[in-house]
C-alpha cells in the first residue's frame, strides 16, 4: 500500500467519523466502558498477584516451643533451624518478647495483662522464612520433628482467600471482556453498514473504475481503528483517576512496605494504557473490517 493510499484512508475515516456522530459517540461510548471494566479487573487482579507474591516470600510459619523447654533444646533447635538450607531467614523470639508484642496489639485494653506470668503460659517461638513458598508442607513437617518443639503453624488461608480471588477475577475478566466484545461489535457494525449505505452511490463508482476490496474496506477499519484510540485514552484517564483516589483513601492508613499494600499508581498506569490501546484499537479496527466484508459485496 503506497502512502498515499494510506494517507487518503485516513482522511476517509476521519471523515467518516464527522458524517455519522451520533453512532460515533455510541460506538465510544460502548468501547470506553468495555475498557473501563477490562481496566479496572486487570488493576484489581495485579494487586491481588502482587499481595499473594509477597506473602508467598514470606509465608508466616511460626514454630512453637514447648513450655519450660530447656536451654540446651533451644539451642539444639535453633541450630537446626539455621541448617536447613531452605530457610532464609529465623527470628527467635523469648516469652517476654510475645508477651510485649501480643499486649501492644490489644491498643486501650492491654492493662488487663499486667499481671500476667508469660514465662510460665508462653514459649518460646521462631518465626520463619523460606526461599520458595512451594516448599511449605516440606519444611512444616521437618521442623515438627526437631526437639522441644510443640507445634509449627503456617497461616494459609489468606493465601487459599487470594488465590481463589484471582480466579475469579480472571474468570470474570474474561466473561465480561467477551459479553462487552460482542456489544462492542454489534455497535461498531450498525456504524459500518450507516457508513456504507450513505456511500453507496460512491463505493459502486469506485469498483466500477476498478478500486481493490482492500482500498474499499481501508477507510473503515482506519475509522475503526480511531474510534478505538479516542475511547482507549478516555478510558485509560478513567481508570486511572478512579485508581488514584482509590489509592490514596486506601493508602492513608497503611504502611506502602505492608504486604497489604496496593501497588502505586506509577507501577499500573503505562500497563493500563497499553492495555486499553491494544484492546481498543484492535476492537475497532478489526471489529470494522469483519463488518464492512458483510455489507460490501466486493
Amino acid at each position: 500500500m503506497s502512502f498515499k493510499t494510506f494517507f487518503n484512508s485516513i482522511r476517509e475515516g476521519l471523515s467518516g467519523i464527522k458524517r455519522h456522530p451520533f453512532v460515533t459517540i455510541a460506538s465510544i461510548t460502548t468501547i470506553l466502558l468495555m475498557l473501563i471494566v477490562l481496566s479496572i479487573f486487570f488493576i484489581f487482579s495485579a494487586n491481588a498477584r502482587s499481595i499473594m507474591r509477597k506473602l508467598g516470600q514470606q509465608p508466616p510459619i511460626e514454630v512453637y516451643m514447648k513450655l519450660q523447654v530447656s536451654d540446651e533444646e533451644l539451642s539444639q533447635t535453633e541450630m537446626l533451624i539455621h541448617q536447613d538450607a531452605r530457610i532464609i531467614e529465623v527470628v527467635r523470639r523469648s516469652p517476654e518478647e510475645n508477651y510485649y508484642n501480643f499486649k501492644s496489639n490489644l491498643g486501650d485494653s492491654q492493662s488487663i495483662l499486667d499481671e500476667f506470668d508469660y514465662n510460665m503460659y508462653l514459649p518460646y517461638t521462631f518465626s520463619v522464612r523460606i526461599s520458595d513458598p512451594s516448599l511449605g508442607d516440606e519444611v512444616v513437617s521437618r521442623l515438627e520433628t526437631l526437639p522441644g518443639v510443640s507445634k509449627v503453624s503456617r497461616e494459609s488461608r489468606v493465601m487459599d482467600v487470594l488465590e481463589r480471588a484471582g480466579r475469579y477475577v480472571n474468570i470474570g475478566t474474561a466473561a465480561a471482556s467477551v459479553l462487552l466484545f460482542v456489544i462492542a461489535l454489534f455497535i461498531i457494525s450498525t456504524m459500518v453498514r450507516i457508513s456504507v449505505y450513505s456511500r453507496a452511490n460512491e463505493i459502486e463508482i469506485m469498483k466500477f473504475v476498478g478500486a481493490t476490496n482492500a482500498y474499499i474496506r481501508m477507510p473503515y477499519v482506519v475509522e475503526g481503528a480511531l474510534i478505538g484510540l479516542i475511547s482507549a485514552v478516555c478510558a485509560w484517564a478513567v481508570t486511572i483517576i478512579m485508581y488514584k483516589i482509590l489509592y490514596t483513601n486506601v493508602m492513608a492508613n497503611v504502611d506502602i512496605t505492608s504486604f497489604y499494600a496496593i501497588l502505586p499508581v506509577k507501577s499500573v498506569i503505562w500497563w493500563v494504557l497499553g492495555l486499553t490501546l491494544i484492546t481498543g484499537i484492535l476492537i475497532g479496527g478489526i471489529g470494522s473490517g469483519i463488518s464492512v466484508r458483510k455489507y460490501i459485496k466486493v
